[in-house]
């Protein structure tokens, strides 16, 4: 009957509609906005606005429906960030079927592991996707409808335009009308809308189910962005950041710029092109900007928010060098698994940033930190796992057994460690099995890749625990120089101890190489530079 003392409790200020039809609440939600202008292909300025998208996904869900698309089924999306994307993922949503889907980089394992997991029975793909991945498509008996995005037709493919426009030939002879539309009614609080998958840090991805009512709370949270800004994203729309953050766009009526990858050129060229105020980014990139010169008119820039992993102060300032109208460096923290935001630091009425915080819980949302031996909840500035509820927070893992990622209260165990301050900011120390256990003390990995990034000659890094016969495990940085710069091994060992107490120093040694592995959100795939470590250095 009482809130706990050591909990953080977001405000309590959602809004959820009585029909839980997460495919009809964003048709209802975009129609708001008329037509404006929602989306802008920064390579090609192809555009797209509320209105044709609202027009294409009522075609698109009907057209879904006739040719055979039912509650429940799963209807997946492989393709690179295209104008067609949002349009299908609403679409999908509107029909009762369950969206998943799939990143076109994939390799055959990974992209069959997936499959194999949610099991699509139609599949979006783009020409790209279609061209990477047709070997295994014919191979997987459970997908029996192709649709592709574009003009070019294939033996037995349906195209995107024959669900998305009305006509003679297309699938729906007039366009639906918009007062006429309403979506298959669903059990929204329990219903799967998506099913997406984890990042796959520590091993293969896992498939996370996400309701409609998951969705709908993440899209309308409140205060997260201001639709008066043009926004720039990069971030793919088969992760859970790219795909939320673009659905809280949408539902604010935001104009956003996207591209399909990041090149530094395009980009910044971008920036300057559309006067772009809002930079969606994550730390490898942010990094990669402090670091090289900008030579376009990035003035207009005054909220960059990063996401997906730790930004360390360091680099959080060096970035404000760069843009010199900036308002703050703004940082969030969630995961797939909580659908998107667990906690924000906002920026709404020119709110400064609580430096090194990845901010306030959000909306709806209980955060307590425990230990992770006693499982005892923790007070402010002490260290334990972090660990989330509310109805943002996923069904659970396909396969799994609810209760191995959840505890008796209901909270979901994320694995992260990190801690709150006395005014509740939230702040992200280290991944809890990334955590270097070094003679009974626990090491975290992303304190000793800050300080090594203060090196004017390090590019990026990554440390791991390397085994150790009496200590347990060593840190070990694999580090990545700048272009000309020539380090020893004995220089940044030095460089870490005067600046780190003693179980942080580097008694693993530096392995220099040519990248760091991450994946696609910016996160550092430490169980590759172990494997590194083990097939190369197996001597040490």
């Amino acid at each position: 009957m009482l809130r706990h003392p050591k909990y953080l409790y977001g405000p309590d200020t959602h809004l959820i509609p009585v029909k839980l039809n997460l495919g009809e609440f964003l048709i209802r939600r975009l129609n708001e906005h008329g037509n404006k202008i929602a989306m802008i292909n920064g390579a090609t300025d192809e555009t797209l606005t509320y209105n044709k998208m609202v027009q294409m996904s009522m075609n698109i869900a009907v057209s879904l429906v006739r040719i055979g698309v039912k509650r429940g089924d799963v209807v997946g999306i492989c393709s690179e960030s295209r104008l067609e994307n949002w349009c299908t993922v609403i679409g999908i949503a509107c029909t009762g079927a369950v969206m998943t889907p799939f990143s076109i980089g994939y390799v055959r394992d990974e992209l069959k592991h997936v499959m194999n997991i949610s099991k699509p029975k139609f599949l979006f793909c783009s020409m790209q996707g279609y061209k990477a991945h047709e070997t295994i498509f014919k191979t997987l008996n459970f997908i029996k409808q192709i649709i592709l995005f574009g003009d070019q037709r294939l033996d037995g493919a349906l195209l995107f335009k024959d669900l998305a426009t009305a006509g003679p030939n297309a699938i729906i002879s007039k366009n639906v009308k918009f007062e006429e539309f309403q979506g298959v009614e669903v059990e929204g609080q329990s219903e799967t809308a998506f099913i997406m998958y984890s990042s796959g840090t520590t091993g293969l991805p896992k498939g996370v189910v996400l309701s409609h009512l998951n969705v709908i709370v993440s899209s309308s949270l409140p205060g997260v962005v201001d639709p008066k800004l043009t926004i720039l994203n990069i971030t793919p729309w088969y992760h859970a950041m790219g795909l939320m953050t673009g659905l809280i766009f949408l539902c604010n009526g935001c104009k956003v710029v996207f591209l399909t990858k990041f090149e530094m050129e395009l980009y910044l060229r971008s920036i300057e092109k559309h006067k772009v105020n809002y930079l969606l980014l994550v730390p490898p990139v942010i990094l990669a900007l402090t670091k090289t010169p900008l030579n376009y008119d990035i003035s207009s820039v005054k909220i960059i928010l990063s996401a997906a992993a730790v930004l360390r102060k360091e680099i959080i300032n060096a970035t404000k060098e760069k843009f010199k109208n900036l308002i703050d460096v703004y940082q969030g923290y969630g995961m797939t698994e909580a659908t998107a935001v667990v906690t924000l630091n906002s920026f709404i009425g020119g709110k400064k940033c609580r430096l090194g915080s990845v901010g306030e819980v959000t909306s709806d949302t209980v955060v307590k930190i425990v230990d992770v031996e006693t499982r005892e909840p923790l007070g402010p500035n002490q260290n334990g796992e972090i660990c989330v509820k509310g109805p943002m927070i996923m069904k659970g893992y396909i396969g799994k057994e609810r209760s191995e990622d959840f505890d008796e209260e209901g909270f979901f165990k994320t694995g992260d460690i990190g801690y709150y301050d006395e005014d509740k900011y939230l702040y992200i120390v280290d991944r809890l099995k990334e955590l270097i256990k070094y003679k009974g003390y626990q090491v975290p990995p992303a304190e000793i890749e800050a300080v090594l990034l203060q090196h004017e000659g390090v590019r990026d890094v990554g440390v791991v625990g390397m085994p150790h016969e009496s200590a347990g495990e060593v840190p070990l940085a694999f580090v990545v120089l700048q272009t000309g710069v020539e380090l020893t091994e004995k220089e940044l060992q030095q460089f870490v101890a005067e600046r780190l107490s003693n179980p942080k120093h580097l008694r693993g040694g530096v392995r220099f190489v040519k990248e760091i592995p991450k994946n696609p959100s910016g996160k550092i795939l430490r169980r590759l530079l172990r494997g590194m470590l083990k097939k190369n250095f197996n001597h040490l």
